[in-house]
């Protein structure tokens, strides 16, 4: 039994993690398809953390900053795949140019 003069310890929830609505902005400015996925689960923290599925509140907050990296990244790489084909398009008209009729 427990001794009634002893304050029970209550139980507090721990903060909702952070909805991480940027990094879905970023989905949307980045790479749109992944943003449709980025909303949703960003839009999912607070209800979930609210109904108590703390667990599922972060993996939604994980999920939408990772979605959003991952949008960032294949920006980033287009960005890198399209200057290099730019160069090698300038390099092959410089090189296939006849500077002798000129």
């Amino acid at each position: 039994m427990t001794d009634p003069n002893q304050p029970y310890q209550q139980y507090s929830p721990p903060p909702p993690p952070p909805p991480n609505a940027g990094w879905a902005v970023a989905a949307a400015i980045f790479f749109w398809p992944l943003a449709f996925s980025a909303f949703t689960h960003s839009s999912n923290v607070y209800p979930k953390w609210a109904m108590g599925d703390f667990h599922g509140a972060q993996y939604a907050s994980d999920r939408a900053k990772k979605l959003g990296q991952i949008a960032l990244w294949i920006w980033v790489i287009f960005i890198v795949v399209f200057i290099a084909f730019y160069i090698l398009l300038f390099a092959l008209l410089i090189n296939s140019n006849d500077w002798n009729s000129v």
